[in-house]
């Protein structure tokens, strides 16, 4: 079974949390039992979360050797300039060492999504621009790191596709059971 989910934010992507207070899990959205995360997307972001219950496909969507394209939606505080975007495209340096090339391209207009809860704070002074990044590695916190290291701080991070699968108007805290 294959399940894809539009995570929320301020969702986390584990079944527990002992943490004090609890935050909020995926144990909250009546997922089929038996399904578990194939990857993961921060606390602070959104988006496309894969869940199965066949560890073959898990490995198959996480290991980095397949290098399964993740494409984002990223927003972003800055106008980004073609020198800017250009170092995203090459890849960029980080402390964990250089990142692989990624497909960046600006978004114009900004994709229609759902609104944020908290919403994203908004400076009428310092404009901000959306980005469609798609990866084929995926560290730690990798995107966030990657904009920032060009000057461009991550404002909301929404993931849109793994591989062939789509988010595809899924709402937030929705899922649907998907073909593998």
């Amino acid at each position: 079974m294959l399940v894809a989910f539009n995570k929320p934010h301020g969702v986390l992507c584990q079944f527990t949390d002992r943490s004090t207070p609890p935050r909020p899990t995926l144990a909250g959205f009546g997922l089929p039992p038996a399904v578990y995360p194939a990857g993961r997307l921060d606390h602070d972001s959104e988006g496309l979360l894969l869940l199965t219950d066949d560890g073959t496909l898990a490995h198959r969507i996480t290991d980095p050797r397949h290098k399964l394209p993740k494409t984002y939606h990223v927003q972003v505080e800055g106008d980004p300039s073609a020198a800017q975007l250009q170092s995203l495209r090459d890849g960029v340096v980080l402390k964990d060492g250089p990142t692989r090339p990624a497909q960046v391209h600006l978004l114009d207009p900004a994709p229609g999504l759902w609104p944020r809860d908290p919403p994203v704070r908004v400076r009428k002074t310092v404009p901000d621009a959306w980005l469609a990044i798609t990866l084929r590695e995926g560290r730690n916190r990798q995107v966030r790191r990657m904009t920032a290291s060009v000057g461009l701080p991550t404002l909301r991070l929404v993931r849109v596709s793994i591989g062939a699968w789509r988010l595809d108007g899924l709402a937030p805290g929705a899922w649907r059971e998907i073909a593998p």
